[in-house]
């Protein structure tokens, strides 16, 4: 059984600023990335609170670079531009591949079938 989470105001902020900009770039990033459910599903487990801390402070950080303007490879960069975030989400998700369940990726499939409107605020 997990306890509850006890975020500190600086946790708070980044999870806000974290779910506001994923959208964004999700909405962006939706027809060029190939690895969009996944995204999706981290996302998910990321904003569940039945998730444990240690994992969602994984997936925010694999989130997060996802988000940045400013990364390893360009996003812009035909062919090449997200395979880097591609490697951080798939190591991250490897770690904590246990913690994504079947209702994270139920909800990352719906997401896509809506074309990810409304979506901003949620998790």
């Amino acid at each position: 059984m997990n306890a509850t989470v006890d975020w500190t105001d600086d946790d708070a902020a980044a999870r806000t600023s974290v779910s506001r900009n994923f959208w964004r770039k999700a909405r962006w990033a939706a027809a060029r990335v190939p690895f969009m459910e996944d995204l999706l599903a981290a996302y998910y487990c990321a904003f569940d609170r039945d998730t444990p801390r240690h994992v969602q402070a994984a997936l925010m950080g694999a989130l997060a670079y996802f988000i940045m303007p400013l990364d390893a490879l360009p996003d812009v960069m035909v062919a090449l531009g997200y395979t880097d975030d591609l490697a951080v989400l798939a190591g991250v998700v490897r770690v904590v591949a246990a913690h994504i369940k079947p209702a994270h990726r139920e909800a990352a499939r719906a997401a896509l079938a809506r074309g990810l409107a409304d979506e901003r605020g949620r998790g």
